[in-house]
Order: C-alpha cells, then structure tokens, then sequence
C-alpha cells in the first residue's frame, strides 16, 4: 500500500524537477542572449560616441592654417584624449584614425576635389565665331 501512495508523490517530484531544470535552462539562454545584446549595444553607443567626437575634433580643425596631415594627426590626439578622459581605452589606434578620415570626408566645412569635375579639368576652349568652324573632313579624322 505504501508503494501504491508513493507513486504520485514520486511522479509529482519527478515533474517538478524536471519543469524546474527546463525552466532554469531556457532561463539561462535568455540571460545570456540579454547579457550579448547589452554588449552589442554597449559597443554601439560607445561607436557612435566616438563618431561624434571625430566629428567634433575635425570642425574644431578646420579654420586653422596648418596643414592638412597635421589637423589629421590633432584630430586623432583630440579623440585619444577624449576617450581616455572618459575612460575608454580599448578602442584601436586605426579605428580611431578611419573615424577621422572618415569625419573629414564626410563634412561640409572641409572642401573636396572631384577630379571628374569640370573645374579640375583646366581646359582652355576657343570661341569660334559661328559658321566659320572649319569641317570635319570624316577620311581624316579629327586633328
């Protein structure tokens, strides 16, 4: 009789263990998946705060009359100090110095070439009176 009794109670527990492991797994993925998406954002916020700090460090630069790889180099200083002042020190010298690059292209303030450009193209064109334009003899090809 007692066996009779204890096959509920032994089924009951089994259950209970059973849901509690698996609760506590699926628990413990859904940490870890919160624990990596914190990181992930963390890592973004602190990109896009250099970002803004590249971008702050090239407009500061870009009315002083020096020249332009050495605005380069005081921009990156200005971020590497920046960040170490906040606390930040694992972010790579070269990541740092694409941002700037990146900030000096991407801004308003700093003037650009296109070489395709017409203005960078210094052609002197001739002004020919109209109808006195010599032929194009099509035999010859153009001279």
């Amino acid at each position: 009789m007692n066996i009779i009794n204890a096959i509920p109670s032994y089924l009951i527990t089994v259950t209970a263990s059973v849901t509690f492991f698996v609760a506590l797994k699926l628990m413990q993925n859904f940490i870890h998946t919160k624990v990596i998406h914190a990181k992930t954002e963390t890592a973004r916020a602190r990109w896009l705060y250099v970002q803004q700090l590249a971008d702050t460090a090239v407009a500061s630069l870009v009315g002083k009359n020096i020249a332009g790889h050495e605005k380069f180099v005081q921009a990156t200083q200005i971020v590497q100090a920046a960040l170490e002042k906040q606390g930040i020190k694992n972010i790579d010298l070269n990541a740092i110095e694409t941002l700037v690059q990146s900030a000096y292209e991407k801004s308003a303030l700093t003037p650009t070439v296109d070489p395709t450009s017409q203005q960078a193209q210094s052609t002197k064109t001739a002004t020919i009176p109209a109808g006195q334009a010599p032929a194009i003899d099509p035999m010859k090809g153009e001279k």
